[in-house]
This record gives structure tokens, C-alpha cells and sequence, in this order.
């Protein structure tokens, strides 16, 4: 700390009272600058040598750069964050799965999703910057900034505009997975029915995910995007265990186990479902009890925050006023 006021102390002697904030600025500038030459970077477009050997495209083609071949994908004709790609997504295969991933399974299932959230980080952190900033010049008054103030009207604004939308995916992605898990159970019951019923596995996703989808609409569309890819030719076993990464819950993840297991050793679909939806309503009776032993304790903190205070004023308020007045009164005689 007596490092930064020594170098807060510096710039307010060397520049003025706004010393350290023109240097922040300065530095922001700076980065601003740096980072336009690879924002602004167009990336190169296989396609566009075809649409320029049929007529169709420009003739103006650019050329593809030498580390094209290590390009993860390419983006749509209308998609307006392509050349900000470089910037916008990670570049290890393995760190743009775990992203796409995060995204599917807080319910964003655009191929763009990565993009619009980094985007949204850096046009809120930048916009969050700019109003610390400006809130700074406005309220200073010529006067000097200690660094801790500095910080705290300037940075932690831009912090948190940065990590807001990261705050934002997970709770969504939280919300959907609770979702998906309450729902769960009467999904399993419902199917249990078609297939006993006489329908296939195949036809009862399908009327599992329509009847479903006023309740646990996260959850319905799960259901229908595995009938989908069924019905796209997708192998059964693939579709299960994507269904089961897209929700991220442990039970769906047990119960694609259970069918495919079911289908290896070719036992009945309908006994391991029975078996498993009735474990997936004891599990559900278990979750309720066990918020219904927590409230208890919950309700216990509440009631000493919030009556024994005002009873403890109650009580002693008086005795304490009368206290006071007999004291005022030896005093002043």
C-alpha cells in the first residue's frame, strides 16, 4: 500500500490531481489501440474461392492465411461477430468445447453463444470502465485520489461489468439443471406408461416431450431434441449419452446408463424403467425431506435477526431511559 501511495503521490506532482486517473486512461487507450489490428483482422472464408470461380461472389479474394488449417470452425454469411472470432473465442479446441458446453447447458444453443458472451464481457467491463471513470472526473472536484479510491470508483465497477455475465450463465445454467431435475421423475413415470402402453422408446420421447413441455419446458425440449436425432439416423446410444452432457445432472446421467445397459444385455426396457422411476421418486420424497429439515434452522437464524433485537428493545429500552435520567440528574447536582 505504501508502494501505490508513493506512485499516487508521484503522478499528482508530475501531472496534477488527476494524475493517476489520465495515467489509467492512458494505459486503457493504449490497450484499445493494441487490441484494434486483430479485432479488425478479417478472417479468410473457404467459400469465397468458390463463389468467385462460379461468377457469383467478388474477385477480390482474400488470401487464406497461413495458419487457416488450424482454424477451429468458420462462421455463418450473416454472422455479424465473424471477424471479431480471433478475440471472441478461445483457441484451443478443448477450451471452446468446455464453452460451447457451459452454454448448452445453461439453455443457449446458438452456434454463436461463445462469441456473444465474450462480447457481452468486454462491451460491459469497457462500459462499466468508462462510467467509473467518468463518475470520477464528475464527483473529484480538483481534489487528489488515494489509490484504494481510485479502485473502488474505477476498477471494481469494470470488474464488475466484466464478470456480470459469466454470474448471469451460471445462474441460468443452475436454474435449467434444477429444472431439469424436478421434472424428471414425472417424465419417468410418463414414459413408463407409453411403453407399457405398447409404443416404442422412440414414439414415447416424443409424447413424453410434448406433454411435458407446459411444466419443464428445459426438460421437454431435452426430450425432443433426442427424438430428432433419432429420427435424423443418429446412433441411439450417441444421442443418450449427448442428451445426458447437455443437462450436466447426475440422474439423467443414470438413467442413459440404465437404457443402455438394458439394450446391451437385452433386458426389458420397461422393468428397468419401472425400477428406476420408482428410485427416482423415493430420491425426490429424500429432497423434499431434506429442505424440510433445513428450514428449521433457517427459521431459527431469521427469528434472532429479526425478534430478539426489537424484543431486547422492548424489554430493556425503559430501564435503560430511567437509568439515564437518574445519572442526568446526580450530575447535575
Amino acid at each position: 500500500m505504501e508502494f501505490l501511495n508513493n506512485i499516487n503521490n508521484t503522478l499528482i506532482d508530475a501531472i496534477g490531481p488527476l494524475g493517476p486517473l489520465v495515467v489509467v486512461g492512458g494505459l486503457g487507450l493504449v490497450l484499445v489501440l493494441v487490441a484494434l489490428p486483430l479485432l479488425l483482422k478479417k478472417r479468410f472464408d473457404p467459400m469465397d474461392k468458390f463463389r468467385a470461380s462460379s461468377g457469383v461472389g467478388p474477385k477480390n479474394i482474400v488470401k487464406e492465411p497461413k495458419d487457416s488449417k488450424h482454424a477451429l470452425r468458420f462462421g455463418a454469411k450473416n454472422d455479424k461477430l465473424d471477424k471479431f472470432a480471433t478475440f471472441l473465442e478461445p483457441q484451443k479446441a478443448e477450451d471452446l468445447t468446455a464453452a460451447r458446453l457451459k452454454m448448452l447447458q445453461a439453455g443457449y444453443k446458438s452456434k454463436d453463444a461463445v462469441r456473444t458472451f465474450h462480447a457481452a464481457q468486454f462491451i460491459l467491463g469497457i462500459s462499466a470502465l468508462i462510467l467509473g471513470v467518468a463518475y470520477t472526473i464528475l464527483t473529484n472536484n480538483g481534489e487528489a485520489m488515494t489509490p484504494v479510491k481510485l479502485a473502488m470508483t474505477v476498477i471494481v465497477p469494470g470488474g464488475i461489468g466484466y464478470y456480470l455475465p459469466q454470474y448471469w450463465v451460471e445462474r441460468r445454467r443452475q436454474t435449467r439443471q434444477q429444472e431439469i431435475m424436478d421434472g424428471f421423475p414425472d417424465a419417468l413415470d410418463m414414459m413408463l406408461v407409453c411403453v407399457e402402453a405398447g409404443q416404442s422408446l422412440d414414439q414415447s420421447i416424443i409424447r413424453v416431450s410434448r406433454e411435458i413441455r407446459a411444466g419443464f419446458p428445459a426438460l421437454a425440449d431435452e426430450y425432443e431434441m433426442v427424438a430428432q436425432e433419432i429420427k435424423a439416423g443418429k446412433d441411439r446410444t450417441t444421442v443418450l449419452r449427448d442428451m445426458s452432457e447437455r443437462a450436466g445432472v447426475p440422474d439423467v446421467s443414470s438413467f442413459v446408463t440404465v437404457l443402455i445397459q438394458s439394450a446391451t444385455f437385452g433386458t426389458s426396457i420397461a422393468d428397468a424403467l419401472r425400477v428406476y422411476a420408482s428410485e427416482m421418486r423415493d430420491k425426490r420424497v429424500m429432497r423434499a425431506e431434506e429442505k424440510a429439515n433445513k428450514l428449521p434452522t433457517k427459521l431459527t437464524l431469521c427469528t434472532m435477526m429479526f425478534t430478539v433485537p426489537p424484543l431486547l428493545l422492548i424489554m430493556i429500552g425503559p430501564s435503560i431511559y430511567e437509568i439515564s435520567n437518574v445519572l442526568g440528574k446526580m450530575t447535575g447536582l
